[in-house]
């Protein structure tokens, strides 16, 4: 029963991590997913919040996840925050910075603005 549950346990945690790291196949516009930092952020997306998790490794409690948003199919005039660790796609527009405590991608950062106002103009 023991190596039974271990097993489970090592599918599951692989599952997780798969998910987790996995891009978003068919996202639909504002659609908000969970990754790994260590994935690229991929075009149309911004990140939007940073945390942390033992399902992405790490050891020392750093920000190791991140959760990010599709913008692709948004309509014109459309607002979002964001996150500054992501270039924002074109059509958008930065209209304002700000200090995020969710947007901390770095141990250590400061107070500096790390977030955006973002809005779709074209």
């Amino acid at each position: 029963m023991s190596r039974l549950r271990t097993t489970t346990i090592a599918f599951a945690g692989a599952a997780a991590v798969f998910a987790l790291t996995a891009a978003p196949a068919q996202a639909a516009p504002g659609d908000v997913t969970t990754t790994c930092a260590s994935t690229a952020t991929p075009a149309g997306y911004v990140d939007v919040n940073w945390g942390y998790s033992n399902s992405c490794g790490g050891q020392n409690f750093a920000p190791n996840i991140k959760q990010i948003k599709q913008l692709t199919g948004l309509p014109i005039g459309t607002v979002v925050q964001a996150c500054g660790s992501a270039y924002y796609p074109s059509g958008w527009v930065q209209t304002s910075s700000y200090y995020s405590g969710s947007c901390v991608a770095f141990p250590n950062s400061g107070f500096n603005n790390n977030a955006w106002t973002l809005k779709r103009v074209a």
